[in-house]
């Protein structure tokens, strides 16, 4: 079993600065990928980022490339999720993702994913 417990989030202003952490447990960190998904209300849940298992090769979804960096450091065992140039279609609940095996950098779908931490709220105003 893999546990993740995620926080960060907050409530914030449109064009601030947010970073998510994820701490994980239960399966030797460094030889997975992770990512990190976000679903606002009354929507699907959505991708916004992956890395491989040391970080070297990342994924983004278009409508986060150039502002949000996902990175990890794999001696504290937490991944990460710097998220700048916030607005408000940023509002949602933020979830860190492991797979069940393995991967090089994980697909950008929930269904790949088998363990998801609770969530971190973020709120952007206007």
């Amino acid at each position: 079993q893999v546990h993740l417990v995620e926080s960060g989030g907050g409530v914030v202003q449109a064009g601030d600065s947010l970073r998510l952490s994820c701490v994980a447990s239960g399966r030797v960190f460094s030889s997975y990928g992770m990512g990190w998904f976000r679903q606002a209300p009354g929507k699907e849940r959505e991708f916004v980022a992956a890395i491989s298992s040391r970080g070297a090769t990342t994924k983004y979804a278009d409508s986060v490339k150039g502002r949000f960096i996902i990175s990890r450091d794999n001696d504290k065992d937490t991944l990460y999720l710097r998220m700048d140039s916030l607005s408000p279609n940023g509002t949602a609940a933020y979830y860190c993702t492991a797979p069940r095996q393995a991967c090089k950098v994980p697909p950008p779908v929930p269904t790949a994913y088998k363990f998801w931490g609770q969530g971190t709220r973020v709120t952007v105003s206007s």
